[in-house]
């Protein structure tokens, strides 16, 4: 099973397309102010790398995702990729209030998983059953 957030991915594609297009305009508009600067072809191309830069850290927010099984769950979060063994998840949570669902690990530590979101509303409890079946389904299953 693969979990995805979908408002979180429309949200950053939407958002980079936009960065893009207003970094392109600057670039375009450069040479058309008169500011006492002379603009060139180089500056105009710098504009849109640091856009495209922009951009790429907006997607981040796009990687989020859950892959999980009978044997374990991985959770890819933005900058980070995990993996756990269910006998190591005590449970999986989303505690009132919060953004995203969360995995309960012993000793009272937690590990997010961005990839559920409150704001996908019926898709998170979804996801959050389906993941909380596998996690009994394995507990049950050792």
């Amino acid at each position: 099973m693969t979990l995805r957030p979908r408002a979180l991915l429309i949200t950053a594609w939407a958002c980079a397309a936009a960065i893009m297009i207003f970094f392109a305009v600057v670039a375009y508009l450069m040479p058309a102010e008169d500011t006492g600067v002379i603009f060139r072809p180089v500056d105009q191309a710098a504009m849109m790398v640091i856009g495209a830069f922009v951009a790429g850290g907006l997607l981040l927010m796009a990687r989020p995702r859950v892959r999980a099984d009978r044997g374990g769950i991985q959770v890819r979060n933005v900058l980070t990729t995990r993996w756990f063994p269910w006998d190591e998840v005590v449970g999986v949570s989303f505690p009132d209030g919060a953004s995203s669902a969360r995995l309960e690990l012993p000793d009272d530590e937690y590990h997010p998983v961005l990839a559920v979101q409150a704001v996908d509303r019926g898709l998170a409890v979804r996801g959050v059953r389906t993941l909380r079946d596998l996690h009994a389904a394995a507990a049950g299953g050792s």
